[in-house]
């Protein structure tokens, strides 16, 4: 059961997020709303619980994990589907080990922007319904206060819910597990010579297209540990992640990950290898190692697939040739050496006027290495003529898939420090911001600059 909180209070919720279950933003910040979605009063058809999984973490056995800090009251059957619908932050659970299940407003804030930014990115995700906050003191690194994201998800079933029973040698359990999975959420599989199988295959190339919609955005998840690995193909659990913004491929946005490990370049190679250990988990129901395998086998070809699907969108090319490979390579490499924003390249590209190279200056300017710009952009212009880009046409294309504003960590500490000093407006402006990435929205162009010198400077952590 939630743990109640002392004098709940609202903080910010989604139109978007509300409407999938059948529920008004405006109505949630009601203090009868707010009780429920803080745990403090628990609806009479609600049977609260918490789910047991086990993981790896950083790529080391970790053992038993669990909701620790979540908590699950239900269900909803909302307009698109059923929705389960979960507290983050509302007390302990048999899983909290150590931990006091709190979650605090910094955390919470960030997992309510980030969830709904990326749903509205078009990027598989859970979702964030609402926020709300209480005075009470949680220790963190220092003293902060507590608070409870209500988030949203058809399932928070996860690869280290499998690994949980598999490791603990208890077939029936991981048994009933896969067929309720696949009963619920994969009934297409249920016909499968090998449903089993074909449940691998198919969660393997979700996660597959799910990280190349990560890295057409530059998006970090930060800790792509199997426990956070969704076994629905969607992000989840936000924690320490980033937008990259100078470009780097090695970029780390965990502080608390000093070997790399979840850095922007691994994440699609560590996204295979969390597959590999799903299958693990279920090998004991296929019973086909060689199968498998070749299950796996389809992660490569479903990310490259896709991101070279998106890459093509956003470089606002509408046929595919022979060269367009080599382009990019240089493209990227151009932006690693220049360290350019990532988020800003692509809009300006998308401004790009093929017979005005002089009108190139917002995008020139982006690179320390303007020749070198030159060169790229001279043979991005001719491979535009090979299929008779038009300027007008191309610019709106590319701005539908090339992003204006993201959630930049200097936006989102922006946000926090205003909230812990008791005023939301900027959550929720910046959730306003957000929801609407690829419009252009005059007068919020501050929230699509460069970042700060001192954003330079922030850093976040698994406890983040």
């Amino acid at each position: 059961m939630p743990t109640p909180l002392p004098a709940p209070y609202f903080v910010a919720a989604s139109a978007p997020a509300a409407r999938l279950v059948g529920l008004d933003a405006a109505d949630l910040a009601h203090e009868d709303i707010v009780a429920v979605f803080t745990g403090n009063h628990v609806p009479p058809r609600s049977q609260p619980l918490a789910a047991v999984y086990s993981g790896h973490q950083f790529g080391h056995w970790a053992g038993q994990l669990g909701d620790g800090r979540a908590i699950l009251l239900g269900d909803i059957d909302g307009p698109e589907g059923r929705m389960e619908l979960q507290l983050k932050g509302a007390g302990m659970t048999p899983y909290s080990r150590m931990g006091d299940g709190r979650a605090v407003l910094r955390s919470s804030i960030r997992e309510f922007l980030c969830s709904e930014a990326m749903a509205a990115l078009g990027i598989p995700t859970t979702r964030a319904l609402m926020v709300t906050g209480s005075n009470k003191s949680v220790i963190r690194e220092t003293m902060e206060t507590a608070a409870v994201v209500t988030r949203m998800a058809p399932s928070f079933v996860r690869f280290g819910s499998f690994e949980h029973w598999r490791y603990r040698d208890k077939p029936e359990e991981l048994r009933t597990l896969a067929d309720y999975v696949i009963k619920t959420f994969y009934p297409d599989l249920a016909g499968a010579p090998n449903p089993y199988l074909a449940l691998l295959e198919e969660v393997t190339r979700r996660t597959a297209r799910m990280i190349a919609h990560w890295q057409s955005v530059g998006f970090m998840h930060g800790v792509m540990n199997t426990d956070n690995m969704s076994i629905l193909g969607l992000t989840l659990d936000y924690g320490p992640f980033g937008f990259m913004e100078a470009f780097d491929v090695d970029h780390i946005c965990n502080h608390t990950d000093q070997g790399g490990r979840y850095s922007y370049a691994n994440q699609v190679p560590v996204g295979h290898w969390n597959c590999y250990a799903l299958a693990n988990a279920l090998l004991p129901l296929i019973e086909d190692q060689e199968a498998a395998q070749a299950a796996l086998d389809v992660y490569v070809d479903a990310y490259g697939e896709k991101f070279d699907q998106l890459l093509h969108a956003k470089l606002g090319l509408k046929s595919t040739q022979e060269n367009d490979r080599a382009l990019a390579d240089d493209m990227f490499k151009l932006m690693q050496a220049n360290h350019v924003d990532f988020t800003l390249f692509f809009r300006r590209l998308g401004d790009l006027r093929l017979d005005e190279p002089e009108a190139d200056a917002p995008l020139r300017d982006l690179f320390l290495d303007r020749p070198a710009f030159d060169a790229w952009a001279a043979g991005y212009r001719a491979r535009l003529r090979q299929e008779d880009s038009v300027d007008a046409e191309r610019r709106l294309a590319m701005h539908a898939v090339n992003p204006k504003y993201v959630l930049r960590n200097y936006l989102a500490q922006v946000a926090i420090e205003k909230a812990q000093n008791g005023d939301f407006d900027e959550v929720r402006r910046l959730l306003g911001v957000l929801e609407r990435p690829f419009d252009e929205q005059p007068g919020n162009d501050a929230y699509a600059a460069l970042p700060p010198d001192w954003a330079s400077h922030l850093e976040v952590s698994c406890s983040s």
